[in-house]
């Protein structure tokens, strides 16, 4: 990977040190001084532009809505519509809206998700349905999915297409992964389709929308979009990989957390398709494991198993399948940057 950008400590860092979290979280390295200013400047803008957005005269959903948006995150959407952006001539206060629409957006999902989850702590905060209830979390997500649409609304009508197509594309993934595979069907298959949907499919209009919106060449665009696709699809495969690898101190959480939760990822699939997998992991892969004990012993034994290697191996095509749609970018920093996201995915899990 690119070196870090030397004397990066000493440029303006976008709120909440962004520039430093998202080097941390997925490996972005910015070399060129005149482009990290540009991002920090561009996250700065969206920053505003998601408070002012979703505050309300009602202080219930002003409190809701604001309670994720101050929670911080990544801010991975926002940082590569800005970087798509760079492929194209213009920079204008479109390419923050569509930035600040598209987090909108992964926000709203994630207000839904707490609720499916029943889960209790999100970015290291408590969860709204936690704090509140379920039904204020799903108002509060479909406040911030009715925000997102207002901005898109003021980009043109092929933004709001965009947007509405990606909204189906979340929830189509979201119902395949709840419903899951049918009889016959390909669990391996079936698994990749709904990541490519729930994550791949936002990053994929982040790209495209700040392709667009600088006035990109139409095969950069393009490129940008199916970029984000494979790269959102390979965070989730990186992330399952890692969730059962690394030791709860690098993880920075409990291991095994997808075992807990009784959730078949990527490498624990492939484990269940070979027929010389252990049958003592297989009974342990039939449900959610709740004792820490057999928690361990399922981690142990697919570290042993071929699905982890298997899972490693298809990561690393994903991130080549990456590099290789950036290949048709001119070349410049912006393109360096996006790289260095595609190397990381691989190089966090070995």
């Amino acid at each position: 990977m690119p070196s870090p950008a030397p004397g990066a400590g000493s440029l303006p860092a976008a709120p909440g040190g962004a520039i430093e979290d998202l080097r941390a979280s997925v490996g972005l390295q910015i070399a060129d001084e005149g482009l990290l200013r540009a991002i920090a400047g561009g996250l700065a803008d969206v920053e505003k532009l998601l408070r002012d957005v979703v505050r309300s005269d009602v202080q219930a959903v002003n409190d809701a809505a604001l309670h994720l948006v101050e929670a911080g995150g990544k801010r991975f959407r926002p940082l590569f519509t800005l970087l798509a952006a760079q492929f194209g001539p213009k920079q204008d206060d479109h390419v923050v809206i569509a930035a600040a629409a598209v987090e909108l957006v992964h926000l709203a999902t994630l207000y839904h998700d707490d609720v499916m989850d029943e889960a209790t702590m999100r970015r290291g905060a408590e969860s709204v349905n936690a704090r509140w209830d379920n039904t204020i979390a799903i108002l509060t997500g479909d406040f911030l999915f009715a925000h997102a649409s207002r901005l898109v609304a003021d980009l043109g009508t092929d933004a709001a297409r965009i947007i509405a197509e990606t909204f189906g594309e979340l929830v189509t993934g979201q119902m395949r992964e709840t419903v899951g595979p049918g009889p016959g069907d390909d669990a391996v298959a079936h698994y990749l389709t709904v990541i490519a949907q729930k994550t791949g499919s936002l990053i994929a209009t982040s790209g495209r929308f700040g392709g667009m919106m600088s006035g990109a060449a139409e095969e950069h665009i393009e490129a940008l979009r199916r970029f984000g696709d494979i790269v959102g699809t390979a965070f989730q495969i990186s992330d399952d990989i890692i969730d059962i690898a690394s030791p709860s101190d690098e993880l920075g959480k409990a291991q095994g957390t997808d075992l807990r939760e009784g959730v078949r990822t990527l490498p624990m699939l492939y484990a269940l398709a070979d027929p010389d997998t252990d049958p003592r992991l297989v009974e342990l892969l039939s449900g959610p494991i709740a004792d820490d004990a057999l928690v361990q012993e399922a981690l142990e034994l697919l570290r042993a198993s071929s699905g982890l290697e298997r899972a490693r191996v298809t990561l690393s095509d994903y991130a080549q399948r990456a590099r290789a749609e950036l290949a048709a970018l001119p070349a410049s920093p912006a393109r360096d940057a996006c790289e260095s996201v595609a190397d990381y995915l691989v190089a966090r899990t070995h």
